[in-house]
């Protein structure tokens, strides 16, 4: 029914779209809805819709643009990412040319240094310093590991204060922080235990002091000149061949050190000299001497190669940048891709 229905009033409009607007509107045969739907259609058909204005299709061509332009902002990107990375492979050559450079001079005597350069200006120069180590104020920062034998083994860098020796013209005029290489664990432990057990006996000797002289007045009323029993230790007169050197620059995932519980993560020169009762400005030395005793093999001295060495090399940063340029050229070839015009099949 309903498609009868459907079928009979296409048919009619189809006959009134060809019959005058006069005839339709006087012609008593037809009903009136016929004669309003015609006129409606007419109407409609003479009048197109009004065009948008200037300014709405001012505004769709930008909006256009600026979609056509945001499809390339990748390609840019990853473009200026990799010549940024060849502006870095260019200063990083130009950082490893000028430590082989100063690492290749020949050694020069520390006191020969002049007290006006700084570590900033005197980085990298090897020197060589006379003078006793102090023990008792050696700092040990880690953990760092180091392959032996194909096994890696966990340990510190052992920094030890270099001070002068009185009487030699030779040893150096003022302390210097030397890193003394890498040690175990062990060693560490034993450094701590050492120094725990020389506080007990400190402390023992004290009180036992204290509570002789208050038994014993008799020692007021002796002539005979009080004699000390401890004899002052020999200084061993040391040779270090070494390159001088600044502070680490950790990255984000290092831990702060904690001078306070002696931690150390990282070399701060300023903060371990303070650490060690030395002024901030002292100079801060790696030694890389090459003469291991077999019988004393710790601390081990840093390898001069690894002091012309990056986390990353030229190298590295040729591989990044062909990745990035790679990047930037496939994702400029789908925008392109994508704002190409497709062609219509028939």
């Amino acid at each position: 029914m309903a498609a009868s229905i459907s079928k009979t009033l296409t048919r009619n409009l189809r006959f009134i779209e060809f019959l005058p607007l006069s005839y339709t509107s006087s012609s008593p045969s037809l009903p009136r809805f016929f004669t309003a739907s015609s006129a409606s259609l007419l109407s409609s058909s003479n009048n197109p819709l009004p065009n948008p204005s200037p300014q709405l299709q001012h505004q769709g061509n930008q909006r256009g643009i600026w979609s056509k332009l945001f499809l390339f902002l990748p390609g840019a990107i990853t473009f200026g990412l990799g010549t940024w990375q060849i502006v870095r492979r260019n200063d990083k050559i130009t950082l490893l040319d000028y430590r082989k450079e100063r690492l290749a001079m020949e050694p020069i005597p520390f006191n020969a240094i002049a007290p006006s350069e700084n570590s900033n200006t005197s980085e990298f120069r090897r020197v060589i310093c006379r003078g006793a180590f102090d023990e008792k104020r050696s700092i040990f920062v880690g953990p760092r590991s180091r392959s032996i034998s194909g096994v890696t083994e966990n340990g510190y860098y052992l920094i030890t204060p270099l001070v002068p020796i009185s009487g030699n013209a030779d040893s150096v005029q003022s302390p210097v922080l030397v890193n003394r290489g890498w040690v175990p664990r062990s060693w560490r432990d034993k450094a701590f235990q050492f120094s725990q057990d020389l506080e007990e006996t400190k402390t023992v000797a004290t009180s036992a002091s204290l509570t002789g002289e208050k038994r014993s007045f008799w020692r007021f009323w002796s002539k005979e000149p009080q004699t000390n029993e401890e004899q002052p230790s020999s200084v061993s007169s040391v040779e270090v061949v070494g390159v001088i050197r600044g502070s680490e620059k950790p990255s984000i995932f290092v831990p702060e050190n904690d001078p306070a519980a002696g931690q150390w993560f990282f070399v701060d020169v300023p903060a371990i000299a303070h650490a060690s009762g030395l002024p901030r400005n002292t100079v801060y030395i790696e030694d890389i001497n090459e003469n291991i005793s077999p019988s004393n093999p710790y601390p081990v001295p840093k390898d001069v190669n690894t002091l012309i060495r990056s986390s990353v090399m030229p190298q590295d940063h040729l591989n990044y940048t062909l990745t990035w340029y790679s990047l930037s050229a496939a994702v400029t070839f789908m925008a392109y891709k994508r704002l190409k015009p497709r062609k219509i099949r028939r």
